[in-house]
């Protein structure tokens, strides 16, 4: 729909108005709006125009069309060649600004009043034991993107209604009164004899087309994380490798890629070096660089390189966690972090093969030997080549707990999992939205 309002809008001006930029006439006029569409998707998906989260808020929408309106224009009327030639009346740039921005904010807000409504939600029905059951109701509320029709279990749970007792129920029935379209199920704590009745039930169900889910799946596609309740004896029943990794050719072209974006990225940083080495003398008062042991592809030690970002003998008294709002943190290396320019040397590390762009990131030998012995699968993630950026570090802030170091570790075990060039691909959208709206730690 935002492609659609704005090649409309734009072609509505160009016949109606004066507004000549684009010439509906001219020969390249489809490849001019292909150029204009890719601009705006991709830089939509960077500033989370294409978020939930964002895309029901009426001031997030706002903000989110007008930063992706203005650089999707800067970039298009500055690409030579591929794009029209810059008009001789520069108003127009404005006018094709506004074409771009005011009628997808009115469709946007449009969205948000009508669609966006409860009513269009998908409804559900949840089945489980009352812990299981809570818990998923619990995501689901806080999520807020479903209608909970009812639950059915073997206790009733306080502050949640329709309840239904999972040794009576009439599913079929229950599912087609409420309009169901799906239901999440757990069978854990229940008896033989129930699973049983249940499984009679969904079987009906599922051939009446009812989308059925196992509540491990429904709760990896809402929180984009394997459960932890996976984490235990029989992981290898839920934890696999993704079809890619016995792919040659992703791992080929993946390298390709960690090579020719290291060496731009090494560029870069050459090139703003002499920069951030005055800054440093002034902000940071002492060495630039620094290395530091980390562990990488099947549990290998190799030496990180950054940019220096706390005060010198920051850990004189021994390794601790970094965290959010760090005191150790310089003025100086709280810029590096919030631009995440302190990881660029890294790109040394990804040239030399110890690293990759994306994956899990690398952890110290003395956070591990601990993390190993306090979450016994841990070492999971090392099964992957650590990445200067990873699903973990891009849903997750700082973790200096434990508890935080598991839920961190599910999000890599989620990469792990379903690893593709697709979901690489977002990793490094939400990177650079990440950098470039300065949400960086």
């Amino acid at each position: 729909m935002d492609v659609f309002t704005i090649v409309l809008s734009i072609s509505v001006a160009s016949i109606y108005t004066d507004f000549n930029y684009i010439d509906l006439s001219n020969d390249l006029v489809y490849s001019w709006f292909l150029l204009l569409i890719t601009y705006y998707l991709l830089f939509g998906q960077i500033f989370q125009l294409y978020n939930l989260n964002v895309s029901n808020n009426n001031f997030l929408v706002f903000k989110s069309v007008f930063i992706t309106s203005i650089i999707t224009t800067l970039l298009y009327v500055f690409s030579p060649y591929i794009a029209p030639s810059l008009p001789e009346n520069r108003l127009q740039i404005i006018y094709f600004f506004l074409l771009i921005s005011i009628p997808t904010i009115i469709w946007r807000l449009f969205y948000i009043w009508i669609f966006f409504s409860p009513k269009y939600f998908k409804t559900i029905v949840v089945v489980g034991d009352s812990l299981a059951t809570e818990k998923l109701i619990e995501l689901i509320q806080f999520k807020n993107f479903h209608n909970i029709a009812s639950y059915v279990s073997n206790t009733e749970i306080n502050k949640l209604s329709n309840f239904h007792d999972v040794k009576t129920v009439d599913l079929i029935e229950l599912v087609h009164s409420s309009l169901a379209s799906e239901i999440v199920i757990s069978t854990s704590g229940f008896s033989k004899e129930i699973i049983k009745n249940l499984n009679k039930q969904l079987i009906s169900l599922f051939k009446e087309g009812i989308n059925i889910k196992s509540f491990e799946t429904y709760y990896e596609e809402v929180t984009d994380r394997v459960p932890r309740d996976h984490l235990d004896y029989n992981f290898y029943k839920q934890i696999n490798f993704s079809k890619n990794n016995d792919n040659h050719f992703y791992h080929f072209m993946q390298r390709v890629i960690d090579i020719v974006i290291s060496l731009i990225g090494i560029s870069f940083f050459i090139a703003i070096l002499p920069l951030l080495f005055i800054a440093n003398l002034i902000g940071n008062r002492g060495a630039l660089f620094y290395t530091q042991n980390r562990v990488g592809f099947k549990g290998e030690i190799f030496k990180i390189l950054k940019l220096r970002s706390m005060v010198v003998d920051a850990e004189k008294n021994g390794a601790i966690w970094a965290q959010k709002n760090d005191s150790r943190i310089t003025s100086f290396g709280k810029f590096l972090r919030t631009t995440r320019l302190d990881e660029f040397p890294q790109f040394f590390n990804i040239l030399k093969g110890e690293m990759s762009l994306i994956g899990p990131r690398p952890e110290r030998p003395e956070f591990v030997k601990e993390l190993e012995e306090k979450i016994p699968f841990y070492a999971i993630r090392h099964v992957v080549r650590p990445g200067l950026t990873g699903w973990a570090q891009v849903n997750y802030p700082y973790a200096n707990t434990i508890e935080e170091q598991e839920t961190k570790l599910r999000y890599d075990l989620f990469y792990i999992k379903e690893r593709s060039s697709f979901l690489n691909f977002k990793i490094l959208i939400k990177t650079i939205s990440t950098v470039l709206l300065l949400k960086g730690q």
